[in-house]
């Protein structure tokens, strides 16, 4: 018996087709995964099979409900965990979790069974704000939230994005758990570890359905979106990069950040040489978010000493952000403005001058291909393009050294692919990259890695150094291995 029939949906938004001709069913129980890069119509379709928006064309029903003409029977029989965080920030966790109750009128008391094997781990955190909870603790509650009124079917949209490689597999246990109470689970997913997890999976592109199948059926038939070739990357020729020197651009001696008797950061030492490529990795709540806002000149702190770029960071702060680089990994480009006008502005803060900006702004359209979008918003440039735009843009002063914070969430793996040329790129012409990311295999990109554990570095070298030292095959095996040894709760 299938708990989800699809036929020929469609959806437009204005001249925008985000849905064409889409079928598929999901059998009861079953986990299904629905994949496919951004912008591919993954979100537009969740919403339409949780009701939320009407299609132009096709029908839906969901538990052999229509969702348009029996709405409210179908909303009762599901549970939706958007992409985007769904918990309101200033409740706390026990709060959070009783509005959702109350508003499929219900109560947490009467259906604490079905939360209990996930709400168990964070009820000890239940007064905290869930604001304050790590990604980790955060999916776990959504995911309560979405659970708190029995539901028979749960829509997943991409539950793990910018969540650590041991979250992100405890919560693919949760969900075999809940496989087993013959609860249907449709679940988005750009990590492939992930997408191997479902039953069989549907790839959606450009609004149409590419193909259905188990997922070594699909990801062998559009490899070349998900399993582009690797990098070329040999550990022994880094000197060869224009500027890779000895010189240090980071240079940090048992730095400190505490908040009250919290060590958030608990005496670090390490440095980073110029031109190279190194990536800060740690689980949600290691203390890395905290170490590179100290690093960049958001923070000062508590004790210790650092040297970016030449500059203190507790006295120089202000001269260390003039002088570096920054993405963060939530999207920092304009949106409204155009692309010319997004690097324009850019350009100005850092104090380049007119001349100076127009030569080099031509220059960065025809390395991009993006010469014929110089007057498109930022907002209709597909995600991919996005962040190549916004990291060129963020060394376009030609910094010595530029962070990313998880530039390449959510996106595909052949777009990830080429959101890494750019790094290497960038590299080769002397920029120290410091990047943090939770894609495991993007760490084996890097000169050096160092893994935060409870504010501490647990681990620090290239690729193949940690991969002998600690016996692991690969570099996510090492985080695995190394994260699950924290004594901090991951809050």
């Amino acid at each position: 018996m299938n708990a989800i029939e699809v036929n020929q949906v469609a959806k437009r938004y204005g001249k925008v087709q985000a849905l064409q001709d889409v079928s598929f069913s999901v059998r009861k129980g079953e986990l299904f995964g629905v994949i496919g890069p951004d912008g591919a119509g993954k979100t537009s379709l969740y919403r339409i099979l949780c009701s939320l928006l009407l299609p132009d064309e096709g029908s839906v029903r969901v538990e052999g409900y229509d969702v348009i003409q029996q709405m409210k029977e179908v909303r009762k029989r599901v549970g939706y965990m958007p992409g985007k965080f769904s918990l309101y920030q200033d409740l706390t966790v026990e709060e959070n979790l009783h509005f959702f109750a109350t508003l499929f009128g219900t109560t947490v008391e009467d259906n604490y069974d079905a939360i209990k094997a996930i709400y168990s781990q964070i009820e000890p955190f239940k007064d905290r704000k869930a604001g304050a909870l790590s990604g980790g603790m955060k999916q776990k509650l959504a995911l309560c939230c979405a659970l708190v009124h029995k539901p028979s079917v749960l829509f997943l949209d991409e539950p793990t994005t910018g969540v650590d490689p041991v979250s992100r597999k405890e919560l693919w246990d949760i969900l075999s758990l809940l496989k087993k109470r013959e609860i249907t689970i449709v679940a988005s997913t750009p990590y492939l570890d992930e997408v191997r997890r479902c039953e069989r999976v549907a790839f959606l592109s450009e609004g149409k359905i590419r193909g259905i199948g188990s997922p070594e059926k699909i990801l062998h038939e559009f490899s070349d979106i998900f399993s582009p070739p690797n990098l070329e990357h040999d550990e022994k020729h880094d000197n060869n990069k224009v500027g890779s020197t000895t010189e240090n651009v980071i240079e940090v001696e048992h730095l400190v950040k505490a908040f009250g008797t919290f060590h958030a950061v608990d005496d670090i030492s390490f440095t980073v040489r110029k031109g190279e490529i190194f990536g800060f990795l740690g689980a949600n709540g290691a203390g890395k978010t905290t170490a590179m806002h100290m690093l960049t000149g958001l923070n000062q702190p508590t004790s210790g000493t650092g040297r970016v770029v030449g500059y203190d960071i507790r006295t120089d702060y202000e001269q260390i952000k003039k002088h570096i680089g920054y993405m963060s990994q939530k999207f920092s480009l304009y949106e409204d403005l155009t692309v010319a006008e997004n690097i324009r502005l850019f350009a100005g803060i850092y104090g380049m001058d007119d001349k100076e900006i127009k030569h080099k702004t031509n220059a960065l359209l025809q390395r991009l291909n993006f010469s014929e979008h110089r007057d498109s918003l930022v907002s209709s440039l597909p995600l991919g393009w996005k962040q190549k735009l916004a990291f060129s843009v963020s060394i376009f002063h030609s910094p010595g050294i530029v962070f990313l914070d998880e530039p390449t969430g959510g996106v595909d793996p052949a777009t990830r692919r080429q959101f890494w040329e750019l790094i290497y790129d960038a590299a080769q012409r002397g920029i120290t990259v410091f990047v943090t990311t939770h894609y495991m295999d993007e760490a084996e990109y890097c000169d050096r890695i160092s893994i935060m554990v409870d504010g501490k570095i647990k681990a620090l070298g290239t690729p193949t150094e940690l991969k002998q030292k600690f016996n692991k095959p690969d570099i996510d095996q090492v985080f695995t291995y190394l994260a699950r040894q924290a004594k901090r709760s991951s809050d």
